[in-house]
């Protein structure tokens, strides 16, 4: 007689299972079970009764989706959310985000502003980000701490930043910490040169000798705007791709952040090298930086995941109404209607995502084995009504307020959308603390 299988930790009973994996699947009256932090079910409902469970947890009017992916941002520059807008990128830059850089940001910054965006994210249904910013050491705390899961990607320029002194000692650090968390079960540690013109050959070579020796992802903003793109052929006589494929960079490893610019020649290179990219739409719309062409590139078979980029340019951390913007922006760029369906855009946010960080064999879908890295969102408002398909519902008509329950690896880090780990009341006081404190020092 067949041994019973294990009882499931916890048993969740949705309205409607979106698994992204088969594509463009709803399953209703389908339940999932956990055990010891991965998926261990996913069946009809009438298949319970060889199940027993430690919880059983009812979710009417709920869609069950995979945690969405953040793949890219600036965590702790929540704390610089709204200080210089509606300025040109290299004005912003230049001009007011690296000189608040210079004077404001220390360990306590990053820990503050990180923990700040980590909360800000797992209340919009974020199981896991990508974070590229000062001090990562730091971020890598406060994700541990906090139960997300996260890439953390090391900051590289060729000048001095906060937390190192040299190119060389921030990849020096990098090598560290990654040898430090390489068994980490939620934290996985890349390399972060900044962009084409803030680090030169040599350190990028560098860079790919490490990651290579490492078998670490590379992220980097790449093609963010025309200027851009200009100034390299004109200094260097190539495109920022085309020299980043040169020095051997482009690849399955490389994560290319923006890419507005896209030509002929650059989407060959994408698709031959198997090369991810990264979009963050509002980011782009808020700086003037152009419009990167999602359904170009997806109809050519390049992986696109989504970022909100940093909250200092986006103003949020809400990647629910970056992927509706993403479709919506896709079908003017595209001229199409049909660009970049709700199915797909739901796919950008979850497993394109984890694709992209090289994560998709343990999050990113809803497939027996992977991480229960899970978001309940509540369909059941006045908004939301009459569902005829719950997906086109929630990209096209909720908001990340419909965020209900979040799971990372199993646990329970928003029920009831009330952060179990957090301390909101706490976080918030410390946040306007810092926002008094350098309002007092800029005005």
């Amino acid at each position: 007689m067949p041994k019973p299988p294990a009882p499931l930790d916890l048993l969740l009973l949705p309205t409607w299972l979106v698994p992204v994996e088969p594509a463009g699947v709803v399953f209703k009256e389908y339940a999932l079970g956990i055990r010891d932090g991965l998926i261990a079910f996913i069946g009809p409902r009438t298949e319970l009764g060889r199940f027993k469970a430690d919880e059983v947890r009812e979710l009417p009017g709920c869609l069950l989706a995979p945690g969405l992916i953040n793949a890219h941002g600036h965590a702790a520059m929540t704390l610089f959310r709204g200080m210089a807008d509606d300025l040109p990128l290299m004005t912003w830059l230049q001009d007011h985000i690296w000189p608040a850089e210079g004077r404001w940001v220390d360990e306590a910054f990053v820990r503050d502003g990180t923990d700040l965006a980590i909360a800000e994210q797992l209340k919009g249904g974020i199981t896991c980000f990508s974070d590229m910013y000062f001090y990562p050491k730091i971020a890598s705390e406060c994700v541990h701490e906090s139960g997300i899961r996260a890439q953390i990607a090391i900051p590289l320029l060729d000048f001095p930043i906060p937390g190192a002194r040299s190119f060389d000692e921030g990849l020096n650090l990098g090598v560290e910490l990654f040898g430090d968390l390489r068994h980490h079960p939620r934290i996985s540690i890349a390399f972060g040169p900044h962009a084409p013109y803030t680090v030169n050959d040599d350190n990028l070579e560098k860079v790919r000798v490490v990651a290579e020796e490492l078998d670490a992802p590379i992220q980097m903003h790449i093609h963010e705007t025309a200027s851009e793109v200009q100034q390299s052929l004109e200094q260097r006589g190539e495109r920022p791709l085309t020299r980043l494929a040169r020095l051997g960079l482009l690849g399955p490893s490389l994560q290319a952040v923006h890419m507005t610019q896209v030509s002929d020649e650059d989407l060959a290179l994408l698709v031959e090298s198997n090369t991810s990219v990264v979009h963050c739409p509002e980011s782009n719309l808020k700086l003037a930086s152009g419009f990167c062409p999602v359904e170009r590139l997806w109809q050519a078979g390049v992986n696109v995941a989504i970022g909100t980029d940093g909250a200092a340019s986006n103003n949020d951390l809400d990647l629910l109404g970056e992927t509706r913007t993403a479709a919506l922006l896709a079908k003017a760029v595209a001229g199409s209607a049909s660009a970049l369906d709700v199915h797909r855009a739901l796919r950008m946010a979850t497993l394109n995502g984890a694709r992209a960080l090289g994560l998709d064999t343990v999050t990113g879908s809803l497939e027996i084995g992977k991480a229960a890295d899970l978001v309940a969102f509540d369909l059941s408002g006045l908004a939301q009504q009459p569902i005829y398909d719950p997906v086109s519902q929630l990209i096209y008509a909720s908001g990340r307020d419909c965020v209900k329950h979040v799971w990372v690896a199993g646990k329970a880090l928003l029920e009831d959308g009330r952060l179990t780990r957090m301390d909101e009341q706490a976080l918030h006081a410390t946040a306007v603390a810092w926002g008094q404190r350098i309002a007092g020092h800029t005005e």
